[in-house]
């Protein structure tokens, strides 16, 4: 049913349901996850896969990816010398938005144990929350110019703080450019102005601030994520931890970091990370898609304007297709052609056809990078007595699932 949403119909079910919760600032008309399919998400959706997320892009910024691991393992090891838990989704976050504000402003806005790093995280999952949580206003236009649960004011409150923030750093870098001797730094930023100066694309100044503000909140919320789930699912089958760590001595050498042209050599760990996206999809219905007119799935005509929902956690679990689907098994991807990219159905954690994440090269690079140096260079210990068999592994809604207690483990450098 995926794949006659996703791909043989993908034209008639590329435009999304818009949520009221979105709705604030505006964000429905100029955020690329919901703007119909048009003249302004074809600049978007260009302007990220030529000039962000682009295997040539990605490549020039290798040296930052490394340099923020290097730091997250930092991070990690002063908390192994104390002796002190680390959280994992909360350092994993920290990386990230470093990682991708070094990318994006050349700048670092998240410190692995302040304050601010915190708030921004907050801010990023009550966005996550509300944008995932039932609406009445959804359901009952009417209700709309009431807002009766609050969800689209509490939005508009956590949407002002990011919106507030990137437009202040876009002034403060038009600022800089127009002084003299200003060197340009080649960066997201400064690509994106020059686009809209030069209006190579038709893209303007409130489009690429709600550009940046999709880039953070989908980027870090669904990297970090995953990663505390794939460490979960690794301290809660230590004899999958211990395959991992001798493949990584095997191919790189212990307490090495893993760079990225080790990924090739370390089979498993790529099954690892998809194993994790199977059973935790960072985004566990996609976002909703909207049928069109002259809309059909397999005889049944479909409603125009109806929402239609893929719920890939679901695939995920489904015993027809996966053979023990609660157990946590990386040998299954060993010897299969199954891949991550949206072709193969039955795993699609960035969704499929048109509108597929196109953060998809950069969260796989990350993940491979940030959970084998982690591995490889630590031993891992539960914290407060927790075994591996009485973890608890429950999970939490929003728009993206979370886990609901976050991960703490202990590091012990190699």
């Amino acid at each position: 049913m995926a794949r006659e949403v996703l791909q043989k119909n993908d034209p008639v079910f590329s435009d999304r349901t818009v949520p009221d919760a979105v709705r604030a600032h505006q964000h429905h008309e100029f955020g690329l996850p919901f703007v119909p399919v048009s003249p302004l998400w074809r600049s978007l959706r260009k302007v990220c896969n030529l000039h962000i997320f682009s295997s040539q892009k990605l490549d020039a910024n290798q040296h930052l990816r490394r340099r923020k691991v290097e730091q997250l393992l930092a991070t990690v090891r002063d908390s192994g010398r104390l002796g002190e838990a680390v959280d994992i989704g909360q350092a994993a976050f920290s990386a990230i938005v470093n990682l991708l504000s070094n990318s994006i402003f050349s700048v670092d806005l998240a410190d692995s144990n302040a304050q601010s790093s915190l708030e921004f995280k907050k801010t990023v999952w009550s966005i996550m929350e509300e944008a995932g949580k039932p609406n009445l206003a959804d359901y009952f236009p009417l209700l709309r110019k009431i807002d009766p649960q609050g969800i689209r004011r509490r939005m508009t409150v956590h949407f002002g703080k990011l919106l507030e923030l990137f437009d202040r750093m876009y002034d403060q870098r038009l600022q800089l450019r127009k002084g003299k001797g200003f060197a340009t730094t080649n960066d997201v930023l400064d690509t994106l102005i020059d686009i809209t100066e030069g209006k190579t694309e038709e893209l303007n100044r409130t489009q690429t601030i709600h550009l940046l503000k999709v880039l953070f909140v989908a980027g870090t919320d669904t990297i970090s994520s995953t990663l505390e789930w794939a460490m979960a699912e690794l301290l809660h089958s230590p004899e999958v931890l211990l395959k991992a760590k001798e493949e990584l001595e095997k191919a790189i050498g212990k307490a090495k970091w893993v760079e990225e042209s080790h990924v090739d050599r370390l089979p498993y760990l790529r099954a690892i990370i998809k194993e994790t996206f199977r059973m935790h999809p960072a985004v566990p219905l996609l976002i909703p898609r909207k049928a069109g007119p002259n809309a059909e799935i397999c005889g049944f005509t479909v409603p125009e304007g109806a929402q239609v929902l893929v719920n890939v956690w679901a695939i995920g679990r489904d015993p027809s297709v996966w053979e023990m689907p609660n157990s946590f098994m990386p040998e299954r991807f060993l010897n299969s052609a199954i891949d991550v990219k949206g072709r193969d159905f039955e795993l699609i954690p960035f969704g499929g056809g048109r509108r597929i994440c196109p953060g998809l090269p950069l969260a796989i690079r990350m993940l491979h990078l940030m959970l084998g140096s982690l591995i490889n260079c630590f031993d891992w210990k539960l914290e407060d007595g927790v075994t591996p068999e009485n973890m608890n592994m429950e999970e939490k809604f929003g728009i993206t699932l979370q886990k609901a207690k976050p991960l703490r483990a202990i590091p012990i450098p190699v």
